[in-house]
């Protein structure tokens, strides 16, 4: 155990300090107790159970599991001594605050309404921008996540109760904001067993309902491939069905430890049946983020995967670590 291999040190750490996906942490081995290991936390389920990872921690890919211990039996975990270098942003990534009248009008809409934005809730930085527009992407379900993506801002943990009033407040936010094309996600929902399904589809049929000329395009979870879910969406006619395969197959482990690519392809190809059999103005529509360790290589088998499975649209975005 050699602290200076990975440029930091060993500091102790106590049952409230939040240990995340990534960290390399001093654990009780899960087998021999009376054994200390540094591992890597590979992933962390809704049970609490901290999954350990690699046998080279020089190489942030090895995610071989080698077990799982409850929070009390990780000790500490390493921190960097060095503050790592930032590159600075080029000016056509730098953010522009805008207009605030119409960011003031969009906040008190959206907690008029009890509401919560994917913009507020991911720390986006383009929220200046789009609530200048007077346009925002409302996020299902509470604010709170059951999965743990390693990219993600998004409060994890146990989530709150479903509102009922959520489905029609959306509706009149969509009106209010006079949306041509209403963009909605979720946060997962896997405590529930249909992942939040049927409260998706009254809140597709509710903005249709409110607002018959505007587009609605959802960004779904993948509800543990949960098949009769998506049914239970797609039934709902959104205009475009977004499922985000987030990045290459590779990295899975890394970023997305709760979910399967295999998985994320499977819902794709069952809504574009879907699409081909019963509602032929649908879309289908995936994206990526790039800058998590990619090649040119693997995104090329990416976007031919997706083609694969008949996707309409694919967007590649650019990942940038939040500060």
């Amino acid at each position: 155990m050699n602290p200076t291999l990975y440029d930091g040190e060993v500091v102790l750490v106590d049952r409230d300090a939040k240990i995340e996906v990534g960290d390399i942490v001093v654990a009780k081995h899960p087998v021999e107790q009376t054994t200390e290991i540094v591992k890597r936390i590979g992933r962390i389920n809704e049970h609490g159970h901290y999954f350990l990872v690699g046998d080279n921690l020089e190489d942030s890919n090895d995610s071989r599991e080698f077990g799982a211990v409850r929070r009390e039996y990780i000790k500490g975990k390493f921190v960097s001594k060095k503050k790592k270098e930032r590159l600075p942003k080029p000016d056509w990534l730098r953010i522009k605050l805008g207009d605030p009248t119409n960011q003031n009008k969009v906040l008190s809409l959206i907690e008029g309404l009890n509401l919560h934005t994917v913009c507020q809730e991911a720390r986006c930085p383009n929220i200046f921008e789009c609530w200048t527009d007077k346009t925002a992407t409302f996020m299902l379900g509470g604010d709170t996540c059951t999965r743990h993506c390693g990219f993600c801002a998004v409060n994890k943990g146990k989530p709150m109760d479903l509102d009922p009033e959520e489905p029609a407040n959306v509706a009149a936010a969509v009106a209010h904001l006079g949306l041509e094309h209403a963009v909605i996600t979720s946060v997962n929902r896997d405590d529930l067993a249909d992942g939040g399904a049927a409260h998706w589809a009254e809140t597709i049929r509710k903005v249709h309902e409110v607002n018959p000329n505007c587009r609605v395009e959802v960004l779904i979870p993948d509800f543990q491939g949960n098949e009769e879910a998506l049914n239970i969406v797609l039934e709902a006619r959104p205009e475009v069905l977004n499922h985000n395969t987030e990045t290459i197959a590779r990295l899975y482990r890394r970023v997305r430890p709760d979910a399967k690519y295999t998985q994320t392809l499977e819902l794709l190809e069952r809504a574009a049946f879907y699409r081909d059999t019963k509602f032929p103005r649908m879309k289908t529509k995936s994206g990526i983020m790039a800058g998590l360790g990619e090649t040119f290589e693997e995104v090329v088998e990416l976007m031919k995967d997706l083609r694969s499975v008949s996707c309409d649209i694919m967007t590649i975005g650019q990942y940038l670590q939040p500060l």
